[in-house]
């Protein structure tokens, strides 16, 4: 693995806690000689964890779509800036591009490119690791009901199994880079 999608918040959020971990698994992702790549803004957790890894000479790719450009919130100091027209073509190069996907706490967009992310591997259009950087237990709750949906028979079991969920960067990478893709049929048994 040598990029990696970061899905975060274009907000920092309330809790310190938030800002503090993009910039520890900025880190982490140095040491391991990985590239970022994220959705462009210069704004929230995205700018802060951007920042950082262009700091240290690493590479970040960014995606963004022409009308978050015009609004202002594009970070132009990317070792490579995409711009396209849709959310759309936004996420599926992110897809394409990392080796592996992250989501740190964040919004509604987040969230959405989590479950696409799920959803892609589900149906085996790709086939990478996905973790949930649960920082503070900001994910607890989704954790939960996920594991609910799984128990009323919405969400396979081993579907769940494949999703990497940690508090620890450095476990989180090992996990990531140990995983081993196994296509898990929707349908079926």
């Amino acid at each position: 693995m040598k990029k990696i999608t970061i899905y975060c918040g274009s907000n920092t959020g309330n809790n310190p806690a938030y800002k503090k971990e993009a910039i520890t698994l900025a880190e982490e992702m140095t040491l391991r000689k990985m590239d970022l790549v994220y959705g462009a803004g210069k704004v929230g957790l995205m700018g802060i964890m951007a920042d950082h890894m262009l700091s240290v000479g690493r590479n970040v790719y960014g995606f963004i779509p022409q009308k978050l450009v015009d609004v202002e919130v594009a970070h132009h100091g990317c070792t490579e800036l995409t711009v396209v027209e849709t959310m759309r073509d936004r996420k599926w190069l992110m897809a394409e591009t990392g080796d592996g996907f992250i989501a740190m706490p964040g919004g509604i967009g987040t969230l959405e490119e989590l479950f696409e992310i799920m959803t892609l591997n589900q149906l085996g259009y790709i086939q990478k690791p996905l973790a949930l950087y649960n920082v503070e237990g900001y994910y607890d709750k989704l954790i939960e009901f996920l594991n609910f949906s799984a128990q009323e028979g919405f969400l396979k079991k081993a579907q769940m199994e494949l999703l990497i969920i940690s508090d620890d960067p450095s476990e989180m990478l090992d996990k990531m880079a140990a995983y081993e893709p196994k296509f898990v049929p929707k349908w079926g048994k």
